[in-house]
């Protein structure tokens, strides 16, 4: 559920400084605010969290200001992404490469951990509004990995208006906000899922370098795609393989060599990292650990125990029983600091 983040009015936006990172100053990051008192002062901005992901809108009559030094850089160093989505009229976005103007419908991406200028500006009809979401440095390298420097994209990454991918992710991130009665997980699901598709629009817009495929790489790519479809199947094999692909075992051998694995060490290991994800998610009374065995590719539970026991260290009910006891005490810990911070 969306939650007031601030307001500012003619009564109190001189304190506007201490009132927009919210309660306990626990959102953004530090750096100088001011609006425009020449306008009516009509601020408002409200948040949703959803985990460490937090959905914030703020719609004004007036201009707004943020400056972000390297003073507040060395005394603040939370290192946050913005995706700011312009709804209504302009961002005005500034640092040592330049000034760029962010109109409707467009997108842009800030870092907080390089110097950057930003004036938020109403339209024509005397008013703006952003949708904007902060994801933290570490997740935000996770999910746009596939951009230079596994996910180092610098303050200022800009897209146009009509760029489908930013319009769909601008939509997801908008229903989240707004639908009070979709839960956590889902929640998340989509705001990752929105990250995604930015971090694709962003790969594929033609200022980005993107490597063409030989076709050793597609036949490769082929080959990885038929082997994580059928890895249920015990009776996966080479010649299975090579047919299902339309190559002979002898080259399919040769693309293999590519991935630095043999294909029974790439098959093994890839049904391991399965079974080991659907232990540490499921509980033994909804699904039994042979059904897991037989469920990703293995003829019987000795043969699946040993070779889980011989790659992770531990017996496969002992890794489940751990990890479950380890989601139970993260779990316990968040009640704790959300009990500690409603007090």
């Amino acid at each position: 559920m969306s939650e007031p983040l601030f307001t500012l009015d003619a009564d109190n936006y001189r304190k506007c400084q201490q009132l927009f990172r919210g309660t306990h100053q626990r959102e953004y990051y530090d750096g100088e605010f001011w609006v425009d008192d020449s306008l009516p002062v009509e601020v408002e901005a409200r948040r949703r969290a959803i985990g460490p992901y937090t959905i914030i809108e703020t719609s004004a009559a007036t201009r707004q200001f943020f400056r972000r030094t390297r003073k507040h850089i060395r005394e603040d160093a939370t290192d946050l992404g913005v995706l700011w989505f312009v709804r209504r009229g302009s961002l005005v976005f500034s640092n040592q490469q330049g000034q760029r103007i962010v109109g409707e419908g467009e997108f842009l991406l800030t870092r907080s951990m390089a110097p950057f200028f930003i004036e938020l500006q109403p339209g024509d009809a005397g008013s703006h509004e952003i949708l904007h979401l902060t994801v933290p440095a570490h997740l935000l390298r996770k999910h746009m990995a596939s951009q230079n420097g596994a996910g180092e994209t610098g303050s200022g990454a800009y897209m146009p208006a009509h760029v489908r991918e930013i319009e769909v992710a601008q939509a997801m991130l908008g229903d989240v906000f707004d639908d009070d009665a979709m839960g956590e997980d889902s929640s998340r699901i989509l705001v990752e899922a929105a990250i995604r598709l930015v971090e694709q629009a962003i790969s594929a817009s033609p200022g980005a370098c993107q490597a063409r495929q030989t076709v050793t790489e597609q036949r490769l790519d082929e080959v990885l795609r038929f082997i994580e479809v059928h890895l249920s199947d015990p009776n996966l094999c080479t010649g299975m393989v090579s047919k299902g692909c339309g190559v002979s075992q002898r080259y399919l051998s040769l693309l293999l060599q590519g991935t630095g694995k043999t294909f029974s060490d790439l098959v093994w290991s890839r049904r391991l990292e399965m079974a080991r994800e659907w232990l540490a998610h499921s509980h033994k009374r909804d699904v039994a650990i042979s059904e897991i065995a037989y469920g990703v590719g293995f003829k019987s539970t000795a043969h699946f125990s040993r070779k889980f026991k011989s790659v992770f260290g531990q017996n496969p009910r002992d890794f489940r029983e751990g990890a479950l006891a380890d989601q139970a005490g993260e779990i316990e810990a968040i009640n704790e600091r959300a009990g500690a911070t409603i007090q």
